[in-house]
């Protein structure tokens, strides 16, 4: 039981009563009515947090089965009240790791109805959290107390990669796909014969298929050319290979940088294997720690978030070589092959320079680094502080050393996106299906 605000404005208002006696009648008196009118308030107090006790509220938690990292993810919280009007606080004891948009949820809920409290938590750790009690705080009928318990409602919740991107990206694919394979049949991209048909306005000359128009002409006369359409080829291979080394370690925009990779990871996959291609990942230190062989399927997908979820950064230089050489013993046939992972200079990413000249030009070698937006904005914003204007002149040559790098890898035949951290995701599979499009594999 805790005391109300009004039983301390009624404990004021009994020692202005004390003073003001005390101005007319002796300062004894004066003590003893104040006395008798502060253990008046505090029975009432008693009584009334007494009273709440059976008119108690009824609360339910409900969580996401899987929470996703560097997302809002909702809790919704159900407040029954059957008896009488009730106000309430709440303080949900969410894992101290996660951030919330309310820490104390203030409500009034009315007899005989149900009410849904909803705020989000934001995690930035990948991994299992405990997650403790409801404490709630009811006000007793007159105002005077708050009845204080806690509602038993302790479990384990795990985090897991950004599953409210993949979802979001699973959706835009579908709507994106049909669409996308009517504009290929259209233009007649691709690979792959898939149909004859009517030659339409616009269509590429080269594609006329004039034996089956002889044919046709043969049989029912006067009628149009007929157009072989081209489709890509669809049973590619994808290769991703993820840094997991102590240039991953650091943290851009509240998440590890690997944890930024491994969202890209798993969205790139679910773009190929949407596309049709057996995808294959690995998560390297200085050595190959996860390998899981191309595959196709909505189950593969699966399969690759319950083993990279647990994976965490370790403090280990990477082996760059070492992950295009297992790459090149279990891959024979021509695969694209990305390598997310982040690079400093020029000199200093020596090894992962030759690593990819390694590949080419048998495999399609894609290195993928993820930049620090802040590195950006100290490098474009112009102050006359000379302390800030020694930060944004190191920001420039860091990115200037970057783009030495990069220029060295592209005339070696290597593609590149260098991106913001939180924005790699996107840009990663938008470059992909570009390349499917373009049928550069």
């Amino acid at each position: 039981m805790v005391a109300a605000k009004r039983v301390y404005l009624l404990l004021l208002l009994g020692l202005a009563i004390a003073f003001l006696l005390s101005l007319f009648l002796s300062v004894a008196f004066a003590i003893t009515v104040t006395l008798i009118f502060d253990i008046v308030v505090l029975i009432l107090m008693v009584v009334d947090g007494l009273r709440v006790k059976p008119l108690r509220v009824q609360i339910t938690r409900q969580l996401p089965s899987r929470f996703s990292i560097g997302r809002d993810n909702p809790v919704v919280l159900n407040i029954i009240s059957e008896k009488a009007n009730a106000i309430i606080q709440i303080r949900d004891y969410y894992p101290l790791d996660f951030g919330a948009s309310k820490s104390v949820l203030n409500t009034t809920v009315a007899a005989n109805t149900t009410q849904e409290l909803t705020y989000t938590v934001h995690p930035t750790q990948r991994g299992e959290f405990a997650w403790g009690n409801i404490q709630v705080r009811q006000l007793s009928p007159w105002g005077l107390a708050w009845d204080d318990w806690q509602i038993r409602h302790g479990l384990t919740v795990k985090v897991y990669p950004d599953l409210i991107g993949l979802r979001s990206l699973s959706i835009r694919l579908t709507l994106q796909s049909s669409g996308a394979i009517r504009q290929s049949r259209r233009l007649g991209i691709g690979t792959e014969f898939a149909e004859l048909r009517n030659y339409r306005t616009g269509d590429d000359l080269r594609l006329i298929d004039w034996k089956a128009t002889a044919r046709r002409v043969g049989t029912h006369g006067n009628t149009p050319p007929l157009v072989r359409v081209l489709e890509p080829e669809q049973e590619q291979t994808l290769l991703i290979l993820l840094d997991r080394g102590r240039l991953m370690t650091a943290r851009v925009k509240g998440l590890q940088r690997f944890d930024w990779g491994l969202n890209a990871t798993l969205s790139l996959a679910l773009a190929g294997l949407h596309r049709g291609d057996r995808v294959g990942v690995g998560v390297f230190d200085n050595q190959m720690h996860t390998w899981m062989p191309p595959e196709r399927g909505q189950n593969h997908l699966n399969q690759l978030i319950d083993r990279l979820t647990p994976i965490q950064p370790v403090l280990l230089e990477s082996d760059y070589l070492g992950a295009v050489t297992h790459v090149v013993q279990q891959q024979t046939r021509r695969s694209l092959v990305v390598i997310i992972t982040d690079l400093v200079d020029a000199t200093a990413s020596t090894e992962l320079l030759a690593a990819l000249t390694r590949l080419a030009p048998r495999y399609l070698p894609f290195c993928v680094t993820l930049r620090d937006p802040k590195v950006d904005d100290l490098a474009h914003r112009f102050t006359d502080d000379v302390t800030q204007a020694y930060t944004r002149a190191v920001a420039l040559d860091l990115l200037a050393q970057r783009q030495v790098a990069f220029a060295q890898l592209k005339q070696k035949g290597v593609l590149v996106l260098d991106a913001p951290a939180n924005q790699i995701s996107d840009q990663l599979v938008e470059r992909y299906l570009q390349l499917k499009a373009k049928n550069q594999l």
